[in-house]
This record gives structure tokens, sequence and C-alpha cells, in this order.
């Protein structure tokens, strides 16, 4: 059984990556997961400085999903490269590192820093929602966009660099077929969209940034469209995000469009389930009958379903 998918140079031994912001650096997740198992760890994001993150309350259960307001808490570079990779490095799988910013300077400093370091791929994260300031920018702006993903790129030398796209932007083509265009090697969405919750009984938000990102099963119907719409505007990789929990999932992440998955909201939900879902593709493959699992990527039908009189 091939589960070996590529994404731009970098080859992983699988297509299961876990989701920036809900892994931690690893290490955390080390007891429950045996990390060799996964096709690569995306660590939280990364920024130059540590960051503190929002006041509390940061999270809060919504139907099928939750609300964060985390505000990309980190320990910043420094820490990282000292105390958090060499942890990671003792294991078999490729490590890619988010890494945040406010100025595209920002960006190119951590990206130079880390692939000197020697980490296997970067993700910009150009679209979280829950700060007042910074990436988000660049990724609801084409040409801002352009300009961080050409810079980072031209900044690195065999680090591999893949672009977060926002969910909150009027086409998914244009701005995926943007971040191609601007050097990138691969695109992961979508990030979480954003969301409030109220206390009907204190009439106060739930969370103390007020707004939120949205995240968990509520959100995988709008994430795979937009992978679907996506990968048939590209031909770099997609890497397709919302709402995985299970193989079934993936599965149809994969067959929608996506060259690789990473479950994100999931790992709270169960925090075995990504090397559960590896098992669970080699399922899937084996009953179908497929040995390759490049074959199955893209591979939706798009004819309109049969009907059936027993509905």
């Amino acid at each position: 059984m091939d589960l070996h998918v590529d994404i731009g140079k970098l080859k992983l031994k699988n297509p299961v990556m876990t989701a920036s912001g809900t892994f931690g650096y690893g290490e955390e997740y080390s007891e429950f997961v045996d990390l060799n198992l996964l096709g690569a760890v995306v660590v939280k994001g990364i920024s130059l400085k540590p960051m503190e993150g929002n006041p509390p309350p940061r999270i809060c259960e919504t139907p099928c999903g939750m609300l964060n307001a985390i505000g990309l808490q980190n320990v910043g570079l420094k820490r990282f490269l000292k105390e958090k990779l060499p942890y990671l490095r003792q294991y078999d799988t490729k490590i890619i590192v988010n890494i945040l910013g406010n100025t595209i300077q920002e960006y190119v400093r951590l990206a130079k820093a880390l692939d000197e370091a020697g980490v296997d791929g970067i993700e910009l994260n150009v679209s979280c929602p829950n700060v007042k300031k910074g990436g988000i920018i660049f990724g609801t702006d084409k040409r801002a966009l352009a300009q961080v993903i050409s810079r980072v790129k031209k900044s690195v030398k065999n680090t591999v660099v893949i672009t977060k796209l926002s969910p909150n932007v009027s086409s998914i083509p244009d701005f995926s077929r943007t971040a191609e265009d601007a050097g990138s090697d691969a695109i992961s969405l979508i990030n979480t969209i954003p969301g409030m919750a109220i206390d009907t009984e204190t009439r106060k938000p739930k969370l103390a940034n007020i707004t939120g990102g949205l995240s968990g099963p509520a959100i995988k119907p709008i994430a795979v469209r937009m992978v679907w719409e996506a990968s048939r505007s590209v031909g770099i990789p997609v890497i397709g995000v919302g709402g995985i929990i299970n193989a079934d999932d993936a599965i149809e992440f994969m067959l929608a469009g996506a060259t690789a998955i990473q479950i994100g909201t999931g790992n709270f939900l169960n925090p075995s389930a990504t090397a559960e879902v590896v098992h669970g593709i080699v399922t899937y493959l084996e009953k179908k009958g497929i040995n390759n699992i490049k074959n199955i990527i893209g591979g939706f039908d798009g004819t309109a379903p049969h009907n059936n009189p027993n509905n």
C-alpha cells in the first residue's frame, strides 16, 4: 500500500498532518499518538517574539464545533528553536512550522531563520481571524498576499512554502491562483470562519474577544467545497482542513482534490484521531482494492446521484 504524497519537493509518508494551533508543538500529544505514524506535524503558529494571546475565556463549544479566540499565543522563534524543535527531530515525521507576522519583513525573518534551522516546511498564516492586526490583512488582499509569498519564497533555499488561505474572501479560486503565481509550493484551506456566541443568561459574549473562529464538523461542507474549487483552479497541491474527525472525512477531502489533509478540532475530541485516520485510510483503500493513495485524489464523480426509490 503506497500512502506517499508529494507537497512540492516535500515527500510525506502519508497524507495525514496536524493543523496548526490544535496539536501544540507535538510533545503535548506524544503520549496519545506515535508521531512517527504521521505524514507531518504542523506546529502552533510562531511569531518573532512570544505572544500572550487573548484574555480568557478563549474557547467555547457550539453545535457541531467550537469557537476559539486564542489570539496566536506562542513561545516565539527563539524558544521554539531552542526548546521545541529539538524534541520533534527525534521522530521520523516531517516538521512544518506555521508562521505569522504583522509585516512582510517579519515573515521573511521567520522564514529565513527556520530555513537555516532545517525545518521541512513553512506554512504562512495569513488568515487568522482572532487578532486585531497582521496576517489576515495579507490573506484578504491579493496584492498583499502575492507580496508576502514572493518575498518569503525568495528568502528560503530548501524549505517548502505552504500558504494557508482565508475562507473569508470573494473567490477562493482567485486567491488560490494568486498564491500559485506568487510562488507558493502548496496551499492549505480553510482556516476558521468568524463567529460569535452570546450567553443568554448573562447577556454577555461567551468569548472575552467577543468573536472567534468557528471550527469543527460544522464547517466541513464549506471546506470541502472550497478545496474542490481550489484544486480545479491551480496545479499546486491543495491541503484540506476543516472538520475532519475520521478517515471518511479525510477521504472526502481527497476525493474533492486534496493531496493531503490536516486534522484540527478533531484532536480535541479524540487525542488519537490522527493515528486512527491513518489506519482508517488504509482500511478504505484495502476495501476498494486501491494500492496507491494518489489514485483517489480528485476522484470525485460530479454527476448527480441516482434516485433511490427507497428514500
